[in-house]
């Protein structure tokens, strides 16, 4: 039995588990979900899974602050959860592992599963890095920040920014703290940094190597610079792009956006505030463009504008194809649909992992980045303008559309995951039993 942890309060998050879940059934595994909650646990009851709650319960608002905390990491003093709440999801998710006979738990940014994989004497498989891993870092690609993480460091230099976003990672201790109390208590082992906590035994780096600039061969070779910023023996693979592709249908009200008549913006911004979203949606209609709205969780309430349009969640590889430009928060699944559809983005990120998704979409020329404090202003429409009008954009972004033909990456995660779970089941044999049945 594979275990699959999604946290539901990302979409992202759950619908990767959702389609390493279906990719590895059809490749005859046994396999289960479990989730503390979320606004989208309800993605995976649409489709078929049925999910095993955990405790604690994570609600929409508890959600929130999570987010909130996610996006101020790094900062001092910042915890992503509290020490009890870390103690009680850890003995849930343990308890559950060990009765289902949880051979692996794979998650999707449930983070308390570090612990409880240990706990529990499996190990632990994450994709929820995307491609925000060590071999990045270590090559210089990670971009300077639209928004420095740590406040009042936006005046240093561009260089020591830089170095910054591709060091840091791999020295901050300090937001992995929540983590390695409850560790120290339980007496399994802790995470080193917050390079760490984008790392499992095995780490499914879900893009191609054309896109991240580093070879598959050099991603599965990799070994650390600095052991002692990460758990010993993490591998990584790459295994290609990993999107939702959610069986809904397109709303009607949509579907007369979707002609090719005028220009068509779709805005989806998963992660934003209302207030953020209301104001993308401004300043996209500024350009004259038509707007459609994906308000996947968000009250945005109703629109007298005949050329906005508000939806809920959408199917998004289904509308992407047929819109001009996707305005994102910069999520990877979000970045890689409009990438695989050949739709230039316009990428608003959060946080450094969001930074890295949207820089490797402008570095193929394929989008542009702007930062939250900006979305507001006349240069949020003037980036629209450019994205619009400007080819260059539609040709990266149809180069990146090639790569990414014909990769499956929810497959190609779900053979990694057996390959490599096969090859340390012979490594763990006794050299004895190695040799009888290769007899």
């Amino acid at each position: 039995m594979i275990a699959l942890l999604p946290h539901c309060g990302f979409l992202s998050e759950t619908t990767r588990m959702l389609h390493i879940a279906q990719a590895l059934r059809a490749q005859g595994e046994a396999v289960c979900l479990a989730t503390h909650g979320g606004p989208y646990a309800d993605v995976l009851s649409r489709a078929g899974e049925q999910a095993t709650p955990l405790a604690p319960h994570f609600d929409r608002a508890r959600c929130e602050v999570f987010l909130r905390n996610l996006i101020q990491i790094g900062r001092p003093g910042v915890r992503m959860q509290p020490p009890d709440e870390v103690r009680e999801s850890v003995q849930a998710e343990a308890a559950f592992l060990r009765g289902v006979g949880a051979r692996a738990v794979v998650t999707g940014f449930t983070l308390t599963t570090y612990l409880s994989s240990r706990l529990a004497g499996i190990p632990l498989i994450t994709s929820h890095g995307g491609s925000y891993v060590p071999p990045v870092f270590e090559r210089g690609l990670a971009p300077v920040p639209t928004t420095m993480p740590i406040p009042g460091t936006e005046w240093l230099p561009r260089a020591v920014k830089r170095f910054l976003a591709n060091q840091g990672a791999t020295r901050m201790r300090d937001p992995t703290r929540f983590l390695n109390v409850v560790a120290a208590e339980l007496g399994v082992e802790p995470v080193p940094t917050l390079a760490a906590l984008m790392l499992g035994d095995l780490t499914l780096v879900t893009d191609v190597a054309e896109v991240l600039g580093v070879s598959d061969d050099d991603m599965a070779r990799w070994q650390p610079r600095r052991p002692a910023a990460f758990r010993p023996g993490t591998q990584l693979a790459n295994t290609g792009p990993l999107f939702a592709r959610l069986d809904v249908p397109v709303p009607p009200v949509v579907t007369p956006f979707l002609d090719g008549s005028r220009p068509t913006v779709l805005v989806v911004l998963s992660s934003a505030t209302p207030e953020l979203l209301c104001n993308a949606v401004k300043r996209v209609r500024a350009t004259g463009a038509r707007v459609i709205v994906g308000a996947t969780i968000h009250d945005y309430g109703p629109s007298d504008d005949a050329d906005v349009v508000v939806a809920g969640l959408l199917p998004n590889h289904l509308v992407m194809p047929h819109v001009d430009l996707a305005v994102c928060m910069g999520g990877q699944g979000t970045v890689q649909t409009a990438m695989t559809c050949g739709t230039p983005l316009l990428g608003i990120p959060l946080h450094p992992e969001q930074e890295l998704n949207v820089d490797l979409a402008a570095r193929h020329g394929a989008g542009l980045a702007i930062a939250p404090r900006h979305v507001d202003t006349p240069k949020m429409t003037a980036m629209v303008h450019r994205l619009l009008e400007e080819p260059g954009f539609a040709e990266g972004a149809a180069r990146v559309q090639r790569w990414y033909a014909g990769v499956n990456g929810a497959e190609r995660a779900a053979t990694a995951i057996r390959r490599w779970l096969g090859a340390r089941q012979t490594a763990q044999q006794p050299a004895t039993e190695r040799l009888a049945l290769a007899g």
